[in-house]
């Protein structure tokens, strides 16, 4: 059912638009508000699927309304009534944030399309929340240690924010578990999050990779290429290895932080972009400075926030639940059971010494599920985790 609530102070014309959805469809529950102080009681306790909202109304007019629900409940999609003499104000809703607007009396056909439309992208929405919360597991942080308590903490505050963030850590520390978190809690999660693994890039391609290249810029440049920088305009950078970066491109980089602009190799031309930086790197850049490899100004501009990610040897107390999560993991990509870990086997998998961290664990998991018994034993272990 689809709950529509009709926000109206004219009596006649709430009967008028009541009747007439409810005889459009049998999945049509309808609702009414005499005026908008009501109608926002009602929006505070009820997920509507849709609002109609007059904009003429005492206590609290149309556009008032809009501006309320937009910060409690911005997905609920409102379609605004106006009379003749509203229409101006009518495209201003438009601008707020109403779906559409349709003008009184309200012709049949405009206003069953408007809804019908509105309640179809009131469920594009739904549906776009539900995959993106599958999405997000994927990138589930797992584990109740104490490191990873303080890591979770810090997401939750820095993650509003458009601070700057540095994740470092030993590879296979899931450094890029922490960059998904602080994008898909950000207010940014809406548009894209871009990474780049700058490690895996040549450096002579780096620089195009990151702000582009016009045509003719160099041999294999035979169009104009959009760089990462451009295409995670409005949303987040997630720079992977950043310590592997040559320093020529740390001084577009640090120029993009600086001034928000960027250039694509072989164009006079700036572009301007609105982007978030998050960079990752497994080494010491403090010491890469000492040594000259990276640039101290640019390290101060991305360390606004360092979060440092334990070794999975730190994080020992989180093998048990880390196991649980890989197996369940694997047997719903494999389409089996999941398998379960003895007592014994579990004590062994803890003492071993992780030098590939989660990655090598998640491997051993998955060798231990196709090669060991109904129940993953300490023999199990013996035989097929050694390295």
């Amino acid at each position: 059912m689809s709950k529509i609530l009709i926000i109206e102070d004219e009596a006649s014309i709430r009967r008028v638009l009541t009747k007439i959805l409810s005889e459009e469809s049998d999945t049509y529950l309808v609702d009414e508000a005499e005026d908008g102080l009501q109608g926002l009681e009602k929006i505070k306790i009820t997920d509507y699927d849709l609002v109609l909202c007059d904009i003429k109304m005492p206590k609290m007019d149309g556009v008032e309304l809009l501006e309320a629900v937009k910060k409690i409940k911005p997905e609920i999609p409102m379609v605004m009534i106006s009379g003749h003499g509203d229409m101006e104000t009518a495209i201003q809703t438009m601008r707020l944030g109403a779906f559409d607007y349709i003008s009184k009396p309200p012709d049949l056909n405009r206003l069953l399309n408007t809804v019908r439309n509105a309640l179809d992208k009131k469920q594009l929405v739904v549906e776009n929340k539900i995959l993106k919360k599958k999405v997000s597991k994927n990138y589930e942080i797992i584990g109740n240690s104490e490191p990873i308590i303080a890591i979770k903490q810090m997401i939750e505050k820095v993650a509003q924010t458009d601070a700057r963030v540095l994740i470092t850590g030993p590879n296979g520390t899931g450094k890029e578990l922490v960059a998904h978190q602080l994008h898909e809690k950000s207010e940014r999660a809406d548009f894209p999050l871009i990474e780049v693994n700058c490690a895996a890039i040549p450096s002579e391609l780096i620089e195009s990779e990151l702000f582009g290249h016009v045509k003719g810029a160099f041999t294999s440049a035979v169009k104009d290429r959009a760089g990462k920088f451009e295409a995670a305009d409005g949303g987040t950078i997630f720079l992977d290895e950043i310590g592997d970066m040559s320093l020529a491109a740390q001084a577009k980089v640090l120029r993009a932080l600086q001034e928000n602009l960027v250039q694509r190799v072989g164009a006079d031309k700036d572009i301007k972009v609105n982007v978030r930086v998050i960079a990752a790197t497994n080494k010491d850049l403090k010491k890469e400075i000492e040594e000259g490899r990276f640039r101290e100004d640019l390290y101060h501009r991305l360390a606004v926030i360092l979060i440092k990610v334990p070794s999975l040897n730190e994080r020992q107390d989180d093998i048990p639940l880390l196991l649980e999560h890989f197996a369940a993991k694997i047997a719903e990509e494999q389409g089996n059971a999941t398998k379960k870990f003895s007592k014994e086997a579990v004590k062994l998998l803890q003492v071993y010494d992780w030098t590939g961290n989660i990655r090598e664990l998640r491997n051993v998991v998955e060798r231990l599920i196709i090669l060991g018994g109904n129940e993953i034993s300490e023999q199990d272990v013996k035989l097929f985790a050694s390295k």
